[in-house]
């Protein structure tokens, strides 16, 4: 069984990059309405309208009927901008790191890969986290139009345009922390789970280097990052939807959205959209995975 480390420089990270741009261009063409509907599940509780009961089926009947099944994928664009940058980053970064700790990837313990996986996830959301703000910013203005408002934007690069204008430059990284946070957590959980659970279904021999071991290995790790990331997901999503109204804000900093949250919802709210997020994680990384572990078969390249 190949390690998964390739011995040529450059032009593998460059086909790496390439290649981890393209399964996540699938991965989330694929799942993207899930993560509409996700957003619009953790939002909910915070406005006014949040009496009436809401579930993730109701909401996607709502946007049907609303926006067409286009509206669905409102917020696209920049959530592919995004993860141009976020998934090469991450992915590329971790195997590089994974092999500078040790040259043979079977000797690497879980929590040191937790540790790298965590480390690449962090350096990879804060170069992402401008067009992942815009990702939020866009899913919550379809929630706004439902409700007769006129939407904040009128696509990405307005987004970005009137975020610089109305906040400043630093105002792209708005809720860069608890996103820095929940990036760590994913990328522990999704990584080192992914890495590890592989090396142990090809090591007991459930199935060999193939489609199968991908496919049980991407299923735990879907599992594992969901656990791990709901509640700083939860936090994520209303620190960076808030908007200041004269001047005040209603969560200070992350810790303060975290107690609030506990304190009027309960405990549990910070595992609010655990399934859609589930849901959504799953076939992501299903999708992902699988993709990039072919596309490395098909260019050449060892597996992950």
């Amino acid at each position: 069984m190949k390690s998964g480390h390739q011995h040529g420089g450059g032009d593998n990270a460059h086909t790496k990059i390439l290649l981890t741009s393209l399964s996540a261009m699938v991965a989330e063409t694929t799942t993207f309405p899930i993560d509409l509907i996700k957003t619009r599940l953790q939002l909910h509780g915070e406005s006014l309208s949040s009496s009436r009961p809401t579930g993730a089926v109701r909401i996607a009947a709502e946007i049907i009927r609303e926006q067409g099944p286009l509206g669905l994928y409102k917020g696209w664009s920049p959530a592919i901008i995004r993860h141009l940058f976020y998934t090469p980053i991450r992915i590329v970064g971790y195997e590089h790191m994974r092999s500078v700790v040790s040259a043979d990837n079977a000797s690497l313990s879980i929590f040191s890969k937790a540790l790298v996986g965590g480390i690449s996830g962090c350096m990879a959301q804060v170069v992402a986290s401008p067009a992942d703000l815009v990702k939020v910013r866009m899913q919550a203005d379809g929630r706004m139009a439902r409700h007769g408002i006129q939407p904040r934007y009128s696509g990405p690069f307005d987004a970005f345009r009137k975020i610089v204008q109305a906040e400043g430059l630093k105002g792209l990284w708005k809720g860069v922390l608890p996103n820095v946070q929940r990036a760590f957590l994913v990328n522990m959980g999704e990584l080192a789970c992914y890495d590890h659970a592989k090396q142990l279904v090809i090591r007991s021999r459930i199935a060999d280097d193939n489609v199968y071991a991908h496919t049980l290995a991407s299923i735990m790790s879907g599992l594992a990052a969901t656990s791990l990331s709901c509640p700083a997901d939860v936090v994520k999503t209303r620190m960076m939807n808030q908007v200041a109204k004269e001047g005040k804000v209603l969560y200070i900093s992350s810790l303060d959205c975290l107690v609030k949250t506990v304190k009027v919802e309960g405990i549990q709210a910070l595992w609010k959209g655990f399934f859609p997020t589930w849901a959504r994680l799953g076939p992501w990384q299903f999708v992902f995975w699988v993709s990039y572990e072919k596309f490395r078969k098909i260019a050449g390249l060892s597996s992950f």
